[in-house]
């Protein structure tokens, strides 16, 4: 579980992340990062229901959230984070979604630099 203040709330936090920070698509997710901001890290989580039923959205979010934990770990400070699922996530193996997420969690922060 993410500390709350590693959490995004509002969604203005979402907007601004979304429309200002740089931006990297793999197969089964989305990533948005916007670096600079000198506070906590905060990452938040879009997986809407074409995703599959609540069950699977959940399991979904869980896996997003454990990997953006470890991102959170290891860059406490000075980025914002938006992980939108796509809809085949639901179908991914842990190995395949972690590797999506990295690998456009990289290239966005790239971007960002």
């Amino acid at each position: 579980m993410l500390p709350t203040r590693h959490r995004m709330r509002t969604s203005a936090q979402f907007s601004t992340t979304v429309r200002s920070g740089a931006r990297s698509g793999r197969r089964n997710v989305v990533v948005s990062v916007r670096g600079g901001t000198g506070e906590p890290s905060r990452v938040g989580f879009v997986v809407s229901k074409a995703v599959g039923n609540a069950v699977t959205r959940n399991k979904v979010k869980r896996r997003l959230r454990e990997l953006s934990a470890q991102t959170v770990r290891e860059r406490p400070h000075g980025v914002d984070l938006v992980v939108r699922a796509l809809p085949p996530a639901a179908a991914a193996s842990w190995e395949e979604l972690g590797r999506d997420y990295r690998s456009a969690l990289d290239t966005a922060l790239r971007r960002v630099r």
